[in-house]
């Protein structure tokens, strides 16, 4: 399974924490949580760690789940 790529984030003055994937909006952190995410990913891989906290990292799953053998007829 291939690492995930194209995320980034953003910490402002204000404690909020902007996580983008290839340049689109993926989720905001605010308070507490954004203080745990930046610990976070400055200890470890900043792609795994993001794609983690936004729940957009593929699981290997996702073309047989779309059709799976139970729901062929």
């Amino acid at each position: 399974m291939p690492k995930p790529n194209g995320f980034a984030y953003t910490a402002t003055a204000s404690g909020t924490v902007h996580i983008t994937h290839h340049n689109r909006p993926a989720t905001t952190l605010n308070g507490s949580r954004a203080a745990r995410f930046l610990e976070e990913v400055t200890a470890g891989d900043p792609q795994l760690v993001m794609a983690r906290w936004t729940g957009t990292y593929k699981h290997g799953n996702e073309r047989t789940a779309r059709n799976p053998p139970r729901n062929r007829r």
